[in-house]
């Protein structure tokens, strides 16, 4: 069963729920309470240790619903069907299920613990051995409809069907051949216990194709958003592409990675001591001293909010707001014509909290005319302390600035501080330097400038990053 938990959360991530390898562990010790008897208990000790956003609950439950997608509860409900076929009631399938096991017992047969299982309809227990056996025979590899036929084969081969058969085969000659009713019910009963067996089997990897083909569906969805522009995304989409933009976030981390540099004290290198007194049969006649450390990265984040981008900018600041999860030293702020700072919101906010705080004026007047030389001059008049050469500093914005002053003596400043300083500009690269646009002016300054419309964009650029 802890296979099972680990896939689900991985299944949850894949969905954009953010689920870490301590909260995997969280849900596994909390069913270690519960225990397994109940799915709606289940359910809910899963819910309480990965769920962390009211949001992620319409992600979770249809997700729960198809992965614990219940063989148990059909194992019981065949289980009715059976009394039904056998027109007895659940009283007397009882008493036939002990009867044949009693048979069993008389002819000396030891039953097994699927035959002892699948006789006595035990639900929970059917479901443990369908699982364990599908694992074995890699059902979760299953790709089209037409493997159907051969996964339910390989499920039957793990689980031991034939040794089952082999099993009821000998509880029937042990019936005789007598043609009463009571022996040709429980001769039914034999031969409805394998049907529902198999009827179980095909339904589990049915299940499986189904989830795989959901996730093959959300990964075509992403795709296809990847190549539409941040300008025209819903926020549903927005959304959904939450785990791709966390993702990238992951990757910018390798560009402003820590570094190692001299320094003037450091401590005692065991194996670089070793290998400098090979020479003297390892005699550490020189000791070796590893002289470096580590240096911390740091981002400071400038995004452009005003109306002219905001849909552009509700997705960049979701990549903003996964920086902040993946480093301990960032800055973020909001510009139009004033800047604010929003790293506290970022901090102790859920995303869409945070997100709608950023954008409908909370910390800055958000629908003033954008005026980046003021933003920026203001900046530097009050954050510019905030920047040294460990700082990469990220601007995302279109650079049109209304014809206002662009007071690009900031970026130089900024630019002889930091460590490097990025700018992602939504527009596309022609329409640079026409009109009110100042990238013209801006451009300079930077150390990378980058067009980023859309999510492959993003992409691309992060990746020619981690290359140079």
């Amino acid at each position: 069963m802890e296979a099972r938990i680990v896939d689900f959360c991985r299944l949850l991530r894949e969905h954009g729920v953010r689920v870490s390898l301590a909260e995997t562990m969280d849900g596994l010790r909390a069913l270690e309470c519960v225990g397994l008897g109940d799915r709606e208990t289940v359910r809910a000790a899963l819910r309480t240790a990965t769920v962390k956003r009211q949001a992620d609950l319409d992600t979770f439950e249809p997700l729960f619903d198809s992965f614990f997608s219940g063989l148990g509860e059909l194992a019981r409900r065949l289980d009715a069907e059976t009394a039904e076929s056998l027109e007895v009631d659940p009283a007397e399938l009882e008493r036939m299920i002990a009867e044949l096991e009693a048979l069993a017992k008389e002819l000396g047969i030891e039953l097994s613990e699927l035959a002892q299982a699948v006789l006595q309809g035990d639900a929970g227990r059917i479901e443990r051995l369908l699982r364990d056996a599908a694992g074995r025979a890699g059902v979760d590899q299953i790709q089209h409809g037409f493997q159907e036929g051969r996964h339910v084969h390989a499920l039957a081969m793990a689980l031991g069907v034939p040794a089952l058969g082999a099993e009821f085969d000998q509880m029937r000659e042990g019936l005789g051949n007598r043609d009463d009713d009571e022996t040709r019910r429980l001769r039914g009963l034999l031969d409805r216990r394998l049907q529902e067996l198999t009827e179980l089997m095909k339904a589990l990897v049915r299940q499986e194709l189904e989830r795989r083909d959901a996730t093959r569906r959300d990964r075509r969805n992403i795709q296809s958003l990847a190549e539409k522009s941040f300008f025209y995304l819903t926020e549903e989409e927005i959304r959904r592409m939450q785990e791709a933009v966390t993702g990238l976030a992951r990757r910018l981390k390798n560009v402003v990675s820590l570094r190692r540099r001299k320094a003037r004290r450091g401590t005692f290198d065991s194996s670089a001591t070793l290998r400098k007194n090979l020479q003297y049969g390892g005699v550490p006649f020189r000791i070796v001293f590893d002289r470096r450390r580590r240096e911390k990265p740091q981002i400071v984040v400038l995004c452009d909010v005003s109306d002219s981008v905001r849909n552009v900018s509700r997705f960049m600041l979701q990549f903003v707001y996964s920086l902040q999860d993946l480093y301990t030293k960032v800055r973020s702020f909001v510009f139009v014509a004033d800047v604010g700072e929003v790293t506290e919101t970022f901090k102790e906010k859920e995303i869409h909290v945070a997100l709608d705080e950023a954008l409908r004026g909370d910390v800055i007047n958000v629908y003033a005319h954008s005026d980046f030389g003021r933003a920026f001059r203001a900046f530097h008049r009050d954050h510019l302390s905030a920047i040294n050469k460990r700082t990469t500093v990220i601007i995302l914005g279109d650079a049109r600035n209304n014809y206002n002053l662009p007071h690009e003596w900031v970026l130089r400043d900024v630019q002889q501080r930091a460590k490097q300083l990025i700018w992602l500009n939504p527009e596309n690269h022609m329409t640079w330097g026409f009109g009110d646009s100042e990238m013209d002016r801006y451009a300079p300054f930077c150390t990378v400038v980058e067009e980023c419309r859309n999510l492959s964009q993003l992409y691309r650029v992060i990746d020619r990053l981690v290359a140079t």
